[in-house]
């Protein structure tokens, strides 16, 4: 019995090696700039990836497509690293915490999306992301900063060409008669809301919000003074005009609940709430203008008191797009066009190559 569990160990030893060394075996050397290695292990890491985001096994057609596309992006990163561009990881931190951000919907800091992953889901974000993507937070920065240095060496590339890419009037007017029912005011009021925080000395946030108050109510200052005023170094409130919809997400932001927003919107022009307490501060806020739900013209503002029309609104949105098609094309044409035998050398093609490729099939 003890002979037969050894010959098994040995066995799932020796099959470990022979995995180990097909996974380090060179499929392709990229040599734009250096010569870099594309090994099975690299091929499967990016495979599982795309398997994970897909949920579907990758055909061995589709294996090859992913080599392609592996090779050709090296090609082009050692094409930004020759034309010396470089991104600094604080930036790749930066569009991190922001492509994250978009995912729960509120700005946060990566710390912040950690504590959230780890409250929500009982997980930690690299657990989170390798589930999700196929990959934790560092090799996903990695490949982010890669993917960063691409695109700014195609915009690098093509600025003449891209500067000339833009919606036609054409476009722009056909996108709004399409999604016309989409561009629309929801009830809305500008509201000045003036906050104290209660710091170490709640009595006199209370009395200093007070003072305010009485001070507007009294048109002995204006919005626009407190909120400047505001602005000072250590003057211990914050206050600002804010364009409030009635929607539950624009009531949590102000700190209040929807309820009370909708009682809010029951009040005329001119109305000054009494003083509101928080468990972190004291409040007041007035009702500066109110603006009633409508459909909105091609040429009507996207919000009260902004300079931008719908029609501006449409043409920046659709010219973003096709820029970036234009980004995309021209980062293919251009990868392409250095997938050359000069720049790279296949070190498996043909049988030999889909024998690698045929893992897991």
């Amino acid at each position: 019995m003890k002979k037969i569990a050894l010959s098994l160990a040995v066995l799932f030893l020796a099959a470990a090696s022979v995995f180990a060394q097909a996974d380090l075996q060179v499929l392709a050397i990229v040599k734009l700039n250096k010569n870099e290695s594309i090994t099975v292990k690299q091929l499967k890491s990016r495979v599982n990836i795309y398997q994970k985001q897909t949920k579907t096994p990758l055909t061995l057609e589709q294996k090859h497509m992913v080599l392609d596309n592996l090779i050709e992006e090296r090609l082009m990163y050692q094409a930004a690293q020759k034309a010396g561009i470089s991104i600094p990881d604080s930036y790749v931190d930066q569009y991190f915490a922001q492509a994250m951000s978009q995912s729960v919907g509120m700005n946060v800091t990566e710390k912040q999306l950690a504590e959230i992953v780890q409250k929500t889901q009982g997980i930690t974000l690299d657990e989170l992301l390798v589930r999700d993507v196929g990959m934790n937070a560092v090799d996903y920065k990695a490949y982010l900063k890669t993917q960063l240095m691409i695109q700014q060496y195609v915009v690098q590339q093509n600025q003449a060409a891209l500067q000339k890419v833009a919606a036609t009037d054409e476009e722009i007017r056909s996108a709004y008669q399409s999604q016309k029912s989409q561009f629309v005011w929801n009830d809305m009021m500008k509201v000045l809301l003036v906050v104290v925080p209660k710091g170490n000395d709640a009595d006199y946030a209370k009395l200093k919000l007070n003072d305010y108050l009485n001070k507007y109510k009294e048109k002995k200052i204006t919005s626009e003074q407190l909120a400047l005023q505001s602005e000072a170094e250590g003057s211990g409130y914050q206050a600002g005009e804010i364009i409030v919809p009635m929607n539950e997400p624009s009531a949590n932001g102000i700190g209040m609940t929807f309820a009370n927003l909708q009682v809010l919107f029951t009040q005329n022009e001119g109305f000054v709430s009494d003083i509101n307490e928080t468990e972190k501060d004291y409040r007041f806020i007035a009702i500066l203008k109110k603006y009633n739900a409508k459909l909105l013209e091609l040429f009507d503002p996207c919000q009260p008191d902004s300079t931008i029309t719908v029609y501006e609104y449409i043409r920046t949105l659709l010219t973003q797009q096709k820029q970036s098609q234009f980004v995309q094309k021209a980062a293919q044409d251009l990868s392409k066009s250095y997938n050359t035998a000069e720049n790279v050398e296949m070190k498996k093609t043909g049988a030999a190559l889909d024998k690698l490729l045929e893992w897991g099939e």
